[in-house]
């Protein structure tokens, strides 16, 4: 079996500065954070007296980039990680195989670093924007910026900084939690009887794609009429910063009548299913999406998971999923409503395909692998329209005119880059 490793580089806009990382995807196990390991390659002669670092950068959005006049702005940035990549300090962490193997390639003007990002952090989440908005979009999204200065905090010249983005990920437990129930009655003032409504789910967790299976169980021991049922899917975003708005996005939606009316002395038990990826609402402003690494189909934003869910206050956006129950019986009578929480994320990743190797065959393979280099090359997106090239967008912009496209490049060695970013 052939063994590679795959790695995206991106080059500064002058040539004279490139990042390699081996992937994109960052997992946060609640308990810690994968950490983000790279090399940096530099011109021969073009830092001289200066120094190289690089960040972890969180980018929080939470209001539209038109609306930012006299130098309001509704977003935060925040350098959450830093470390000095050149000169190199004596505080470095070990190498990986995969740095490793590039310094070996690149030479010695390739510089390694390691950054860690923190817990309790809000993973990659993206607001659908409407068809008339522009700007960047709403959402919380992560970046890995290696720049060329004097210190750390100095502000970075967009010619000598690469901005990569990255995405932060939560995955589904291995175990499923208890099963979501909620019981709930109502009373009339003036009517004897209660109306009783239990409501069940099939199971805690769900993965995106899958249907939710909604049992519904109504007792009508009053004197009044349950005319419909109506069950709903609804995402719930609590964009937090000093106070907490919340916005609710109905995913999916049934309107039954089966069964109903609902008399007096009788019962209702109907089991409804509701799909959690309908077509076409992706469309929908303010749907809180996956983050995204390139503008194509993506999948809705995971349910937020805490370390300690009672914690206090949470920065960020906090994601959350919700089956809505409503009972209708007329205008005078009102209704009845019941929510079960329930959570709604990506599986977790299958181990079992990385099983580990001997160490001899494991040093053998790593000495035979190939790289396989995806080059980020700066483009127009006008020049990139015009050449109908619109689906290789990428969201990775640091301009508004400008994007970033992919060409996987499979090498045995990876060759070291030229001032204007192509391979020697």
């Amino acid at each position: 079996m052939a063994f590679s490793f795959h790695v995206y580089r991106k080059s500064a806009p002058n040539g004279k500065l490139s990042v390699y990382v081996g992937r994109r995807d960052y997992t946060d196990h609640l308990t810690h954070v994968d950490p983000i390991d790279g090399m940096v390659w530099l011109e021969d002669g073009y830092v001289k007296d200066r120094r190289v670092f690089a960040q972890v950068v969180m980018t929080y959005r939470y209001g539209r980039e038109e609306d930012e006049v006299m130098g309001l702005t509704f977003a935060r940035e925040l350098v959450v990680a830093s470390t000095q990549v050149y000169p190199p300090t004596s505080l470095s962490a070990s190498l990986t195989s995969l740095q490793e193997r590039l310094q070996k390639k690149l030479g010695i003007n390739a510089f390694p670093f390691h950054l860690e990002m923190p817990r309790n952090a809000p993973a990659s989440v993206t607001i659908q924007q409407g068809q008339e908005e522009s700007g960047r979009a709403c959402g919380v999204h992560w970046q890995v910026r290696v720049f060329v200065g004097s210190t750390q905090d100095e502000q970075p010249h967009r010619r000598s900084c690469v901005r990569l983005l990255v995405r932060r990920r939560q995955y589904a437990p291995a175990k499923q939690g208890r099963q979501p129930m909620v019981s709930c009655t109502k009373e009339f003032l003036l009517s004897p009887g209660k109306l009783h409504l239990n409501v069940i789910l099939d199971r805690q967790i769900y993965y995106h794609g899958e249907a939710v299976n909604v049992q519904v169980n109504v007792i009508n021991n009053c004197n009044k009429q349950v005319k419909k049922v109506q069950v709903c899917v609804v995402q719930v975003c609590d964009v937090a910063l000093g106070t907490t708005a919340d916005i609710r996005n109905t995913i999916a939606t049934i309107q039954s009548q089966e069964g109903c009316p609902v008399v007096p002395g009788f019962s209702l038990g109907r089991t409804y299913h509701l799909c959690l990826h309908p077509q076409g609402k992706h469309q929908r402003r303010g749907l809180a999406l996956e983050g995204q690494l390139k503008v194509e189909e993506t999948s809705l934003a995971s349910s937020t998971l805490f370390t300690h869910p009672g914690g206090g206050q949470h920065f960020g956006i906090v994601v959350s999923y919700v089956v809505r129950v409503k009972l209708v019986m007329g205008t005078l009578a009102g209704e009845l409503v019941a929510e079960v929480p329930f959570t709604l994320m990506n599986p977790p990743p299958d181990d079992s395909l990385a099983a580990p190797v001997r160490e001899g065959r494991q040093e053998n393979l790593e000495e035979r692998a190939r790289l396989v280099i995806e080059e980020c090359q700066r483009t127009s997106i006008s020049d990139m329209l015009r050449g109908g090239q619109e689906s290789q967008e990428s969201v990775d912009n640091t301009l508004p005119d400008t994007t970033d496209d992919y060409q996987v490049f499979s090498t045995e060695e990876p060759r070291q880059p030229t001032r204007n970013g192509d391979m020697k």
